[in-house]
């Protein structure tokens, strides 16, 4: 629901739905936004946000729903003051001078302290630091106004998303079923998700995709096989850069696709709205994503490579041998295989990073905070394809639940790009 907001008055509409284009790298000026770079702060507090949900509990569709919040919000307070595209969930409308670096700030700020509201202190010095770039006055005062209105709408609107609900999920025990996993066997993660409201897509399931293969298929064989070899921990096969890029893929996808628009906005001088209106669409699309996917996976329920592997003597698949000694590269995440969240966010983020940024960003390196590790690409397919491969590479994923996550991906990303976040009328 899109709210439109004139400070205080409050008037309701509905989302647009119209067709996406790429957005020329044109800096635009920032309406009435004295004081303060609006695009530098819109990239440090995307930053910031990434910096805080990686302190948390490894949670990856909790995460990309913090990341989906904030942009949105920051989205909302920069295009109310802009007016380039459409509103997600609310339109301010303000009077006078009003800081587009301010509005973010404050946008950002207030999601981030709802949701982490652990992290207070360091959030609040964090915005200090911002806002003190931003000379005081009617603008700055304006500018927070609007940014405090749009994350107190955006927090409303996913008040009821059911984020907060308890489901009881029972493992099975059958071949081919999910089961916790060496070493911590820890319960499953998030088995509830799946009935999360999306933000975009009409339901979780909307393009769920058929079951995995058979255990006596020839592409179940095939996937066995592959990732027994190459995903081992002892592999002979793997290569250094297959190890290097198995491991840089051991964070929440957030953390890393959403440094693409960090930098391409800082080298090309992006505009303040369409820096927002870029990370907007990538989290969105992005968080529905692993929603989709943990509806997914809860769906089908398919056992992890590390169970199949060291249990294969039980599959009744004659070409699938045990190894009751077999362990991944990566250590398991706790939630079943089919499809891979990884890959159903990098197909997600390829298609929406692809439409706004093109398809020859530029160079642009992704690193991986928690390992150091680092590599550099030079557009988006090429990292959604590596996406894919690190996940069989490391031993956590059969080859079919990555290019199915991927393609999942691609329909909700495109979806997302026709029906939100579309230029002004």
């Amino acid at each position: 629901m899109v709210k439109r907001i004139l400070l205080p008055a409050i008037l309701v509409g509905g989302l647009v739905s119209a067709a996406l284009t790429a957005t020329p790298s044109v800096a635009l000026a920032a309406n009435g936004s004295p004081g303060g770079d609006a695009t530098a702060a819109i990239v440090a507090w995307n930053a910031e946000t990434l910096s805080v949900t990686a302190a948390a509990p490894v949670n990856p569709p909790r995460e990309g729903r913090s990341v989906a919040i904030e942009s949105a919000a920051v989205y909302d307070a920069v295009n109310s003051i802009t007016g380039q595209f459409a509103p997600y969930s609310v339109r301010l409308t303000m009077h006078g001078p009003t800081s587009v670096a301010a509005a973010a700030d404050e946008a950002a700020h207030d999601v981030m302290t709802s949701l982490y509201p652990d992290q207070q202190g360091n959030l609040d010095a964090f915005e200090a630091s911002q806002l003190a770039a931003i000379p005081d006055g009617p603008a700055k005062t304006n500018g927070q106004a609007v940014g405090s209105a749009a994350a107190a709408a955006m927090l409303a609107l996913r008040a009821g998303d059911h984020t907060g609900d308890v489901t009881v999920y029972t493992p099975g025990t059958a071949p081919g079923q999910w089961q916790p996993t060496p070493p911590a066997f820890k319960p499953a993660l998030e088995p509830g998700w799946g009935a999360v409201t999306p933000f975009v897509l009409r339901t979780s399931s909307q393009f769920r995709p058929g079951p995995p293969p058979a255990l006596d298929s020839a592409t179940y064989t095939r996937d066995f096989n592959e990732i027994k070899a190459i995903g081992s921990a002892t592999s002979t096969t793997r290569t250094a850069d297959q190890t290097t890029i198995a491991k840089l893929w051991t964070v929440p996808g957030p953390e890393l696709w959403n440094q693409a628009i960090q930098q391409v906005a800082t080298s090309r001088h992006l505009a303040p709205s369409i820096t927002a209106r870029d990370f907007a669409m990538l989290g969105l699309a992005g968080a529905d994503a692993l929603t989709a996917a943990w509806d997914t996976k809860y769906t089908y329920n398919q056992w992890r490579p590390v169970t199949a592997i060291q249990r294969a003597d039980t599959d009744g698949n004659p070409a699938t041998i045990a190894d009751p000694a077999w362990a991944p590269l990566i250590t398991t995440p706790n939630f079943p295989d089919y499809v891979c969240g990884h890959s159903t966010y990098g197909g997600a983020a390829e298609s929406v990073l692809t439409a706004v940024l093109g398809s020859h960003p530029g160079s642009f390196t992704f690193t991986n905070h928690a390992n150091g590790l680092s590599w550099t690409y030079t557009n988006f397919t090429e990292v959604a394809t590596q996406v894919a491969n690190a996940r069989v590479w490391g031993g956590i994923h059969f080859r079919t639940s990555c290019t199915t996550g991927r393609a999942l991906g691609d329909k909700i990303g495109n979806y997302a790009l026709r029906h939100i976040l579309q230029p002004a009328e």
